[in-house]
């Protein structure tokens, strides 16, 4: 095998691994939303369930709201994480059938197999960024921005 062409494999190979530092990226911010939205429905949930304090009804029915919010808010997270699983599942099966079919044969033969796997990479990434839109939309327009009236 020629240093040259080598070379060129991995630079073919390697340009996908950046779509995969930003999946990287969005996991993890996907990880904190997550996060503080278990934590925001613990709260609201002990809130529920402490016997010792009375809520008001209006306070109770805003808390119940916001847990059925919360909840749609963790299913689209969780739609979104597994979107961006299945992206970097399949950026990383195209870089490999990218370097392997260069370095097997000695020229680039391309297989099928790469289209559908980029292409399905792709489509998984814009799922994901569909999703994580719909959570911030919800979280976004479950805020009430002005203080209830007390009664």
């Amino acid at each position: 095998m020629n240093p040259g062409a080598l070379s060129e494999s991995i630079q073919l190979a390697v340009a996908p691994v950046f779509l995969l530092t930003a999946v990287a990226g969005m996991i993890g911010a996907l990880t904190q939303r997550l996060a503080r939205v278990i934590d925001r429905s613990r709260v609201l949930q002990a809130a529920l369930g402490d016997d010792s304090v009375q809520l008001k009804p209006h306070t109770v029915s805003a808390y119940e709201r916001e847990l059925v919010h919360i909840a749609q808010r963790g299913r689209l997270i969780n739609t979104s994480m597994i979107f961006l699983v299945l992206c970097a599942i399949l950026i990383g099966l195209t870089i490999l059938e990218l370097f392997f079919a260069e370095t097997t044969t000695g020229k680039l033969q391309l297989s099928q197999y790469v289209l559908h796997t980029f292409v399905g990479g792709i489509g998984s990434f814009i799922l994901a960024l569909l999703s994580l839109l719909a959570e911030v939309l919800i979280a976004s327009y479950s805020i009430h921005w002005k203080a209830p009236h007390s009664s």
